[in-house]
Formats: structure tokens, sequence, C-alpha cells
């Protein structure tokens, strides 16, 4: 087998095993509601972190965008599709500690993620695709698009649904009274 094959089926048996540690974590294979749908747009809906794709996903490309910066920066004479299966481990272990109860719970004490149970199975593997799209848009565009990339998406989703991977993170680490205040008057 050649490096090529094995660093995809490293990745492939990443994702495998990501979706088998959070099914033993009692997480549900596709929505409660029956259906697989390709984009869930309402923020507020239940649907929210179930379904293929939601606001949520721009993060996960942004995700890939900034692993494959700091993984070029650390590991320069590494393979590409190496320093790729080190990013999806990573993105793996994110999405298992993302859907542990502590997780979830720090989440809901958030402005927008007061309901929020975790993600489905399928809108995980998803989440680690579209960080695997951002990885590869970062080795194939020039920097300066890819910075404008993440600015535009950062912005971008920030503008529509009042929440991002940078707000996230801040909202993680300590809630501040006036981002929260600014989240809760997204239109519901």
């Amino acid at each position: 087998m050649n490096r090529t094959n094995i660093a995809w089926t490293v990745v492939a048996c990443l994702m495998a095993v990501q979706a088998l540690v959070l099914h033993s974590m009692g997480r549900v294979w596709i929505c409660t509601c029956g259906t697989i749908r390709p984009w869930v747009g309402d923020i507020w809906s239940d649907e929210m972190s179930q379904q293929l794709t939601d606001w949520y996903t721009a993060s996960h490309i942004v995700h890939g965008i900034l692993f494959y910066g700091l993984l070029r920066l650390l590991l320069p004479r590494a393979p590409v599709l190496l320093r790729l299966a080190i990013a999806v481990g990573i993105e793996a272990s994110w999405e298992i500690a993302e859907n542990s109860p502590w997780v979830i719970e720090a989440y809901r004490k958030q402005a927008l993620a007061a309901g929020y149970t975790g993600d489905s199975i399928l809108n995980s593997l998803s989440d680690t695709l579209a960080m695997m799209t951002g990885f590869a848009l970062a080795r194939l565009l020039p920097w300066k698009a890819t910075v404008t990339l993440v600015l535009v998406l950062e912005i971008g989703v920030g503008a529509l649904v009042h929440d991002n991977l940078t707000l996230n993170i801040l909202n993680f680490i300590h809630r501040f009274p006036a981002i929260e205040a600014w989240q809760l008057r997204a239109q519901r």
C-alpha cells in the first residue's frame, strides 16, 4: 500500500472511530425528526447541528484552514496527507469532546445555544468533512485568498446569525453580557 492509500485509510479509520465513539456516547445517527436535509438555516431550529450542514459548517471550514496553517508551520517537511490525517484526528477528537455532557452543558450557557443537545453523528461527520474542505482550500488557494475567506466566513456568519467561531470561543472561555445581548437580538 502506498503513502496516499495509507493516509486516506487513516482518515477513514479516524472518521469511523469518531462515529462509533459518538454512537457509544448515545448520539443519534440522524436527526430524530427522521429526515436528512442538506441544510438547516434556522438558528433556533431543533434541527440545528442535526442535519448535513448549517451555519456552523462555516466554523469547521475555518478549523480546516487554521489546522492547515498551523500544521504547515509545525511540520513543514511532512507530506500534506499526513498533515491532513493529523487535522482529521484533531477535528474528530474535538467532535467527540464537543458532544460530551460537560461541553454540551457549557454551550447551553451561551445565548444562542440554550437548547443545544449535541450533534447527530451525520452532522458531526459532515463537520469533519467541512474541516477537510477548509484544509484543501488553504492548500490550494493563495494565502491572501485564504485569509479573505476566513474573514468573509467569520464576519458574514457573525452578521447573519450573530454567531461564529470567534464568538463561540470567546463565549466558551468567558461569558460577555454585551455579546450575549447582541446574540439574543438575532432574528427569531
